[in-house]
Formats: C-alpha cells, sequence, structure tokens
C-alpha cells in the first residue's frame, strides 16, 4: 500500500497489524498532516473484555503524548456519552475512530479499516452517531447471537495484543516530533 489515499474512493478494506502500519502511512501521505491535527476517538468500556480495545488504545496513546485523544480506560467514550464526547472535537482535524467489533471467525485478529465514519454500537443494535473520517475496526471475536455475551467472554490477551498493535500503527504512521 505505497500509493495515497483517494477520498473520493470509498472502501472497506481488511488487513493484519503489519499492514495496519501502511494504511495509517497512506493517511498521512494524503493529507500531510501532523499529530497535531489527528484526533483519535477509542470507543468502548472497560467493564467488557471485547469492548476495552478503544479505551485501551486510547490509554496508551494518551501516555505516548498524543494531544488529541477522547475514550480512555479513565474517561471512556461509549454508549452513553458518545454524543457528548464527539463534541470536544474542534472543526478542521481529521478524526480516526478505533473500536473493536465481531466478525468471521477466520478474521478474528484482522482489521476493518476504511476512509468511512464507523458506526459505534452497530453489531449489538444500537443506533449512535457515527463517527471519523476514517475507521479502524479491530474484529476481536466471531459474530453470532448473544453478541453481549461474546464481547464479555472475549480473551482479554487478543484484546490487549491488538490495541498494542494499533498503537504501533499510529506511532509508526505518525510519529511525536
Amino acid at each position: 500500500m505505497g500509493e495515497t489515499l483517494d477520498k473520493q474512493e470509498q472502501f472497506w478494506k481488511k488487513m493484519n497489524g503489519e499492514q495496519l502500519a501502511s494504511f495509517l502511512a497512506t493517511i498521512e501521505k494524503s493529507s500531510e498532516m501532523e499529530p497535531s491535527a489527528l484526533f483519535f476517538v477509542c470507543i468502548g468500556t472497560d467493564r467488557s473484555s471485547g469492548d476495552a480495545l478503544g479505551p485501551l488504545v486510547g490509554s496508551k496513546l494518551v501516555q505516548s503524548g498524543y494531544p488529541h485523544v477522547i475514550g480512555t480506560l479513565e474517561a471512556p467514550c461509549d454508549a452513553s456519552n458518545i454524543a457528548e464526547r464527539l463534541q470536544e472535537i474542534p472543526q478542521g482535524h481529521v478524526v480516526i475512530a478505533i473500536d473493536a467489533c465481531l466478525g468471521q471467525k477466520l478474521s478474528i485478529g484482522m482489521y476493518q479499516v476504511s476512509n468511512q465514519p464507523l458506526a459505534p454500537g452497530k453489531s449489538v443494535g444500537k443506533d449512535l452517531p457515527q463517527v471519523g473520517d476514517y475507521t479502524i475496526a479491530a474484529i476481536v471475536n466471531v459474530d453470532g447471537p448473544r453478541q453481549y455475551n461474546i464481547l464479555q467472554t472475549t480473551s482479554l490477551y487478543r484484546v490487549m495484543n491488538m490495541a498494542d498493535e494499533v498503537v504501533k500503527a499510529i506511532r509508526h504512521a505518525f510519529p511525536l516530533a
């Protein structure tokens, strides 16, 4: 993926953690942005192992020094407050939305990325505001009936490893000066 992104061409692509850094680098090249122009909206809650990916990523980004992060373990961005939290984003910033999702068994551990907004809570039937100019959705477990139960019983080890992969990719594509 050495090319730049054409924002007019909408896409959803599935990739692994190594490809994620290349995808983010194409965003950086297409917009020539600094980390200070980026907002990361990390969606989820620490009350469910499968849904903790967003807050884990958010906390790690804050610890790394990224200035614009919404959604951490200390202050999650979840279904109860997402509309209010999105009001914190000033005009003119590029938003990358990060969330966990469920998918097919062979896709567990992969990432769905897009130049389209994320629809948080969609897999569990929630109608929440769409978020982001770009999306990173980490496939943490298999989709099926009783999604809440699936998210509650998802391997925290897998979620933590995937959160580390996302942060590593962000730090590679958008290094802090």
